[in-house]
């Protein structure tokens, strides 16, 4: 029988080294459990960086899935097919956009978001071409792609991989008069997350996402929310922007909109930015393919139905409340909106991530070194959330 090793040693024989992940072979996902290849239960806390916020292999979107690719997985956009316009009325009725430009990957829907922009800027708001600027803040992350890499501030995944894209301006996150300072007539768009997920779940100042609409309206510029991981539930509300009260102009989507199935991701906007695109400027090969289609009808449909957002809303709170408790030197600070939740320690946190998926069956993971992230499906019940607590407060102990 073949063991972890085996498949670790074969991964890094034939892999680039381009992940470091806890050493734990996964074989099985049910709810919010996952397996490893010896039979071992885990609690996922991580939930695929809230990919599956439905859970992993929920059994409404497992069958959407086999009953679609049993018919029909892919026309490219050649053609039409009878799944996209579905899918497409669902979205945007369930979201109150306009439209919705299909892609897959989060980073594409992202790069997508930044072209409308950059047009929207030429054609509407007549910036002078090749001129139009996008300010972007300190510790974000959008993406992996070499435009999206020009404008982090996360030199390690920037470094040796210049030239980089001009045409974006960085602010400090958080701070609204930083952005008053660089707000020109040459600032097409300010995109932003109204969470940083990566940056280790760092919330912005109340008022922060309502005074940049604000400076939107008021220099007709587009206000860009990537909510890729915070949406569909994951913060408490079906977007983070919800708490603000206010409605971006674009909005990225990703993760959790297929609930973990197959990459499907998008840009939802208004008419008057998404209909800039003409046939043959923009496009993708799977976007919008029937099989991602019918999954992400799924997807919503079991968040809405399940009630996911306020599930997120209430157990949030309670996990929070019950973490704030723990008393530790170590522990600079806890902090989370819903079920995104971010420990921030003095020291680097491998090693806990470590200790709790090797003693107590908890898989969470580390982000920039000394931050534990927390994010488990939204399906997690009270006494799933008491069992993560119990090991959490153990390891600190």
């Amino acid at each position: 029988m073949k063991n972890q090793n085996y498949f670790i040693s074969l991964e890094k024989e034939y892999g680039a080294n381009n992940y470091k992940p806890l050493d734990v072979v996964i074989e099985k996902g049910e709810g919010v459990w996952l397996y490893d290849i010896d039979g071992k239960k885990y609690l996922d806390c991580l939930s695929s960086y809230s990919a599956v916020n439905q859970g992993h292999c929920h059994p409404k979107i497992l069958n959407a899935a086999i009953n679609q690719a049993k018919k029909l997985t892919l026309t490219s956009r050649a053609f039409r097919n009878n799944v996209l316009p579905s899918y497409y009325e669902k979205i945007c009725k369930l979201t109150g956009f306009d439209k919705i430009l299909p892609m897959n990957t989060g980073a594409e829907a992202v790069e997508t978001a930044i072209k409308a922009a950059r047009k929207w800027a030429y054609t509407n708001k007549k910036i002078e071409e090749n001129k139009a600027e996008i300010i972007v803040c300190s510790e974000n992350f959008h993406g992996r792609t070499t435009t999206i890499i020009s404008f982090t501030t996360d030199e390690s995944s920037k470094k040796d991989f210049g030239p980089y894209t001009k045409g974006f301006v960085t602010v400090k996150y958080g701070d609204i008069y930083e952005i008053r300072k660089v707000i020109n007539e040459n600032t097409a768009a300010i995109m932003i997350e109204p969470i940083q997920g990566e940056a280790g779940i760092k919330i912005p100042p109340k008022g922060y996402l309502s005074e940049i609409r604000k400076l939107c309206d008021e220099n007709n510029v587009l206000f860009i929310l990537d909510e890729i991981q915070t949406g569909f539930g994951r913060t408490g509300k079906m977007f983070a922007y919800e708490h603000e009260g206010i409605k971006p102009d674009v909005v990225t989507v990703g993760k959790a909109l297929s609930g973990g199935f197959y990459p499907v991701s998008g840009v939802l906007a208004n008419k008057n930015v998404l209909d800039v695109f003409n046939p043959g400027e923009h496009g993708s090969t799977f976007g919008g393919n029937p099989l991602g289609c019918a999954i992400a009808i799924a997807a919503l449909d079991v968040i809405v139905e399940e009630k996911l957002p306020e599930k997120s809303a209430a157990l949030g709170d309670y996990f929070l409340k019950k973490l704030k408790t723990i008393k530790n030197p170590m522990i600079k600070e806890i902090r989370g909106k819903g079920l995104f939740i971010g420990i921030e320690l003095t020291q680097k946190a491998r090693p806990y991530c470590e200790r709790l998926q090797k003693e107590f069956g908890i898989l969470v993971k580390e982000t920039h070194e000394n931050i534990i992230r927390i994010a488990p499906p939204l399906i997690i019940t009270k006494e799933e959330i008491d069992f993560a607590f119990d090991a959490i407060s153990k390891v600190f102990s």
